[in-house]
């Protein structure tokens, strides 16, 4: 048994409220449970309490065992001094206060169900993926549904919160947030904190002004990356580098120090010289590409946006100074579907959340329209019956499993709690 399990029983009352008395014989009267705020201190704040006919407003601290109040040295903390219930389900020993009173205990096992009980342990037994997983498709569609908006804009809160961060620190420089956040999605996994450096290290003024000229901004771009440094027998790597010597020598730009671009681990198309030659590309292309972001009403819109390539260089190339066979390098649907799921859809929150505008079904609906992921949780989920039909569905599926079921916060997810109720 799990803590939670005991919070949820006191939360929603899920034990008989008659004939209620405390371990030292003192009836006990619940006007109110208290507020369940999950924070630092006792579980329950402000609760109301009639206890041996004294009515006391305090908090509610929930263990297992009474003994568990001194293993977590409570004893100690000035956050627990005004705690007037000790719910357990053991009680094992006395519980004292400074003043060396007992503090009154509820031994919840007396008054919970067997078969409450009995549900839990069936949901909490050890299976091999997640706890639910053969229930999961006897979950009613219409709690799965709204779940799963809620667990989508959680993941959306997480995401934009750096957002958020970065605006705040550059006094609200949209532009250059989204340069970016963007620049960090054109990495990937592997590189994108090392390009998120890349454009961080760029004053955006700078990138406006250089990005009328696609070999001005790659320059920026390939020699802030330390991609530049060294010799080159290919004419278009030498014009870069005395590019870049010329714009950072114009804007006083500062040295900058990133990590190794990362190429081993990524297939040609994915190497970080295509994605930054892409990238400039793509602000070559758009001198409001802030608003044009912030204003596409369709996926179709978004894709039209990013119909960039690589530069002509790169046609040929993968590396500077070595030679392949010719190829056009756009970006590719798949990866255009990326950048909306991990950058627009939450920049695009984060903004309006900056601007006290709601955006939310707006953003559902363009998630709807955007191909699902392809992952091994999205498929685990689909094998219990699950369906994954949109880009918004595997969001809400891959929170679910990431900050759900992995930790086992069945008691906080409806869908835990929706199986508890029904069995």
């Amino acid at each position: 048994m799990k803590e939670d399990f005991l919070h949820h029983v006191w939360q929603y009352k899920k034990f008989s409220l008659q004939g209620l008395e405390s371990v030292q014989g003192e009836k006990i009267e619940i006007l109110n449970a208290g507020q369940y705020l999950q924070q630092t201190g006792p579980d329950f704040f402000n609760a109301q309490i009639v206890i041996g006919g004294q009515k006391w407003a305090g908090n509610v601290e929930i263990h297992i065992k009474s003994s568990d109040w001194y293993l977590h040295s409570h004893e100690n903390d000035p956050n627990y001094d005004n705690v007037v219930l000790h719910i357990v389900w053991d009680h094992d020993t006395q519980v004292m206060r400074k003043d060396n009173s007992e503090i009154p205990v509820l031994e919840l096992r007396h008054y919970t169900d067997p078969k409450l009980l009995e549900s839990y342990n069936a949901l909490a037994a050890a299976k091999t993926w997640i706890y639910c997983e053969k229930e999961l498709e006897t979950i009613n569609s219409f709690v799965l549904e709204n779940w799963k908006e809620r667990l989508f804009f959680e993941r959306l809160e997480r995401k934009a919160a750096p957002i958020l961060q970065l605006a705040k620190d550059t006094g609200n420089d949209w532009e250059a947030v989204l340069f970016c956040f963007l620049a960090k999605n054109f990495g990937l996994n592997t590189n994108g904190q090392t390009f998120f450096s890349i454009a961080r290290s760029l004053p955006f003024p700078v990138v406006r002004k250089e990005s009328f000229e696609s070999e001005n901004l790659e320059a920026l771009l390939f020699g802030r990356s330390g991609l530049l440094d060294g010799d080159f027998e290919d004419v278009y790597p030498r014009d870069l580098k005395a590019r870049y010597a010329y714009i950072s020598h114009k804007h006083q730009l500062p040295p900058v120090y990133v990590d190794s671009l990362e190429f081993f681990r990524h297939r040609p198309d994915n190497f970080p010289t295509i994605r930054l030659s892409q990238f400039a590309a793509l602000y070559s292309s758009h001198q409001n590409l802030f608003s044009k972001i912030i204003n596409c009403a369709t996926v179709e819109d978004i894709y039209k946006v990013f119909e960039v390539q690589a530069s002509a260089y790169w046609q040929s190339h993968y590396t500077f100074d070595k030679e392949s066979t010719k190829k056009r390098k756009a970006l590719t649907a798949s990866f255009i579907d990326l950048i909306v799921i991990n950058t627009i859809i939450p920049f695009r929150f984060a903004y309006a959340k900056s601007t006290g505008k709601e955006v939310s079904e707006e953003l559902v609906t363009l998630l709807q329209a955007v191909a699902p992921e392809k992952n091994a949780i999205v498929d685990k989920f689909r094998s219990f019956k699950v369906s994954a039909d949109s880009a918004y569905d595997t969001q809400s599926l891959l929170q679910l499993r990431n900050e759900y079921c992995a930790h086992k916060r069945c008691m906080q997810c409806a869908l835990g709690l929706e199986l508890l109720k029904s069995n």
